[in-house]
């Protein structure tokens, strides 16, 4: 591989890519294979499918890599190409709801703090953490794309809206109903069963 091709901006690999340069493709994906993985587990919650999911999504981007006319970033391009897989891997398999619940992506982020508290606080935060996970798991679709996106991948409303083909408004009343959702089930356990 050509030691200089990190220095390389994305479109211009991307157009390496185009004529067949494996060494352009090969840095995209060493680019951008873990952030698409991570997105990708945050909406299965099982590193198998996640892992497969990822593999399919670059195996379709250097397919399809002829006809990605570059009028959106690779990294949005990419994006969706993983969030569209994600989605329909996900509706197929709705009916199969024994799914093993593995990640801490949206354990309640106070690590510095955990030798501070008790083994009483530790444990009521650790099932705090897999409620909230629960709750973001039960969301519908749409709405738990849209919020895994703008809260776990840190995108903007834009680079959310861009990714699932929406206007940024939907991805904002979604966001809005999402947390109005999680709010709603999260209310009992907050209070204090």
């Amino acid at each position: 591989m050509n030691g200089n091709m990190a220095d390389f901006a994305d479109d211009h690999l991307v157009k390496q890519a185009k004529q067949g340069d494996v060494d352009a493709f090969t840095e995209l994906v060493r680019r951008f294979q873990e952030n698409v993985y991570h997105t990708i587990l945050s909406l299965t919650r099982n590193q198998q499918d996640a892992y497969d999911l990822a593999q399919e999504t670059f195996m379709h981007a250097y397919k399809s890599l002829r006809g990605f006319k570059q009028r959106s970033t690779f990294y949005t391009w990419i994006y969706r190409i993983a969030v569209n897989l994600t989605l329909n891997f996900l509706k197929k398999k709705k009916k199969d709801e024994k799914r093993q619940v593995q990640l801490e992506d949206y354990s309640l982020d106070v690590k510095s703090e955990d030798s501070k508290l008790s083994p009483e606080e530790h444990s009521m935060k650790k099932e705090l953490s897999g409620k909230l996970k629960e709750a973001v798991d039960s969301l519908p679709l749409g709405y738990r794309a849209s919020f895994v996106l703008v809260v776990s991948q840190g995108l903007s409303h834009a680079q959310a809206a861009n990714i699932l083909r929406c206007s940024e408004n939907t991805i904002s009343w979604r966001m809005h109903k999402a947390r109005k959702m999680l709010q709603q089930k999260l209310k009992p356990y907050l209070e204090g069963e």
